[in-house]
């Protein structure tokens, strides 16, 4: 045989010599075309009920039990990191003596707690039913966070400067206000 000979090729072009895999990739545009269609066709009511079989499935998990049933990602992603020791839970005081665990990152400052504070309020009336607003620029206005009687001020500084740690208890404090 002669090594220079060119193979022979169709006069209708590279058709007969295409790549094997654009048939693959064909086959998988089609199937993938034919998911879609069936997400689609998958009315909200059963892909809600879907959902929330599933969201129960997590939540039985030991490690989630804690958590309510209207869970929510951040919930799931605070708990986890919780029981691997990058999180810490900072109970919460109010004056009425409600508790209120709140989970923030191992290096979190006053800003975050506070503002893990206000993700809370909100979750929990969601929850409840209840639509009140509440003004967190006046509650900030007039109370602070204090911890072991020492006002956390700052709200840059970061709570482990403070002293606060796993468990510990942070309570509500009227602010004095200046005339």
């Amino acid at each position: 045989m002669n090594e220079n000979m060119e193979e022979p090729t169709s006069p209708k072009g590279d058709k007969e010599n295409k790549n094997p895999t654009d048939d693959y990739d064909m086959v998988a545009d089609e199937e993938m075309k034919e998911e879609e269609e069936d997400e689609e066709a998958l009315p909200h009511s059963e892909f809600l009920d879907i959902f929330e079989e599933g969201l129960a499935m997590i939540v039985q998990d030991p490690l989630l039990c804690d958590l309510p049933i209207q869970v929510t990602l951040e919930e799931v992603n605070s708990q986890i990191a919780l029981e691997y020791g990058q999180a810490m839970t900072v109970r919460v005081c109010k004056a009425d003596g409600e508790v209120m665990p709140i989970v923030v990152v191992q290096h979190a400052t006053v800003l975050d707690l506070k503002k893990a504070i206000c993700r809370f309020y909100e979750l929990k009336q969601q929850r409840e039913g209840g639509v009140r607003h509440i003004s967190w620029k006046y509650v900030w206005r007039n109370f602070c966070l204090a911890f072991n009687g020492q006002k956390l001020e700052e709200d840059k500084m970061k709570l482990k400067d403070y002293g606060i740690r796993n468990r510990d208890e942070v309570t509500f404090l009227k602010k004095l206000i200046k005339k």
